[in-house]
């Protein structure tokens, strides 16, 4: 056996084998052609030991970027090389060509199912450790936990600038947006196809699809929704919130905290509308950033209603249809299923209760900022706590 294995120039195939399939190291072979020449003589299938440093040959092989395809040239460059020198075909014949044949393609292909596998757990153990460094960013990012000399190092990594200006968009829906299922991937696809991969980052969180944008603006931001849009269609009922551009690092949490509570007002308001902007309910955080004001307001302004027969939700929801239909009693008596009599009726009902006419510019403007605060308090269904 040490006879037949001599002569073959194991050297000189692996060379031309590399050269071949352009991989560049012989090291990727090491003991190949050996066991070539091992089963064409014995007949015998690879050892556990062998397939075992195929697998690791496979995983060394992805760490260094050598595509899969390049690695299963080689190895069946080094079996066409190999197969003319081997000294159990010379001089055979027939049958036992034939079986010489079959164990030299058997181990091929357990070499390669083995190089496949140790490529194969290589590569997910990469992904999964550049996906918990991706989340890791992420989380940092949104949440303001890192230093942010470090986050904007850690951003160029996932083509993010954090330099300029950032802003984020958050879907919402009734099921939950995970990292690699389809709508997601539907979504950033879409996205990466007409923007380009550098500063614009498709994420999810806490059920949450997220999307931050570096440098690029509405645009994006409103692609985003209208892709959101199309892949949650009819079927489901979903929400986008539109964050603020602000400067910096920090900015990104700026805007993805602006979009949340964008989300979490519409939610507590009933708001109708599919996609909602930060710029635009900026009266609502101001009514909000003063809740002892707000609780104020409501209890001054509209406390008196409890005294119509009914309470007073009947004649707040008619103030709620009242301003939402432009100031227009016809248009409100559609919106609130009543007749034109029957509004007007409750407006007057309202002016003598509290004081305030809503045909007066002053006073319509304190009965609706009033109304506002109602509806983020949920009053009258919860009772108002103390202003004190």
């Amino acid at each position: 056996m040490t006879t037949e294995r001599a002569a073959v120039d194991v050297a000189a195939i692996a060379a031309h084998a590399a050269r071949d399939a352009k991989v560049p190291s012989v090291a990727f072979l090491d003991g190949y052609v050996e066991m070539l020449v091992a089963v064409s003589t014995t007949g015998r299938r690879l050892a556990d030991e062998e397939l075992a440093s195929r697998r690791l040959l496979g995983a060394a092989a992805a760490e260094q970027n050598v595509p899969l395809r390049a690695l299963v040239d080689l190895y069946l460059s080094a079996n066409w090389l190999t197969w003319r020198e081997l000294p159990a075909v010379a001089g055979a014949t027939g049958a036992r060509v034939r079986d010489v044949a079959e164990s030299v393609l058997r181990a091929t292909d357990d070499a390669i199912v083995a190089l496949a596998e140790g490529y194969d757990e290589a590569q997910r153990l990469v992904m999964r450790q550049e996906e918990a460094r991706r989340r890791e960013f992420i989380d940092d990012l949104l949440n303001g936990r890192s230093d942010f000399g470090r986050l904007a190092e850690t951003a160029e990594r996932f083509g993010l600038r954090l330099a300029g200006q950032l802003a984020v968009a958050v879907a919402s829906a009734d099921r939950s947006f995970v990292d690699g299922d389809s709508l997601t991937r539907r979504v950033e696809s879409n996205l990466l196809t007409r923007f380009g991969v550098r500063d614009v980052l498709v994420t999810t969180k806490d059920g949450l699809l997220i999307c931050i944008t570096a440098g690029l603006g509405a645009d994006v931001l409103l692609e985003f929704a209208r892709q959101v849009a199309a892949v949650m269609g009819t079927t489901h009922r979903w929400r986008v919130g539109v964050g603020r551009a602000h400067q910096g690092p920090g900015g990104a949490m700026r805007s993805f905290e602006e979009a949340c509570g964008t989300l979490d007002l519409a939610d507590s308001l009933e708001l109708a509308d599919r996609v909602l902007h930060a710029a635009e309910l900026l009266v609502f955080q101001v009514l909000l950033r003063d809740r002892i004001a707000l609780i104020d307001l409501v209890t001054t302004v509209l406390g008196p209603l409890e005294q119509a027969r009914g309470g007073a939700k009947p004649l707040l929801d008619t103030l709620a249809g009242y301003f939402a239909s432009g100031g227009v009693n016809a248009a409100a008596a559609r919106r609130l299923h009543l007749s034109v009599r029957a509004v007007t009726y409750r407006l007057d009902r309202v002016r003598r209760l509290t004081g305030h006419d809503v045909t007066e510019p002053t006073q319509r403007f304190t009965l609706e900022a009033a109304v506002l605060g109602a509806r983020l308090l949920d009053w009258p269904e919860q009772p108002l706590p103390s202003a004190d």
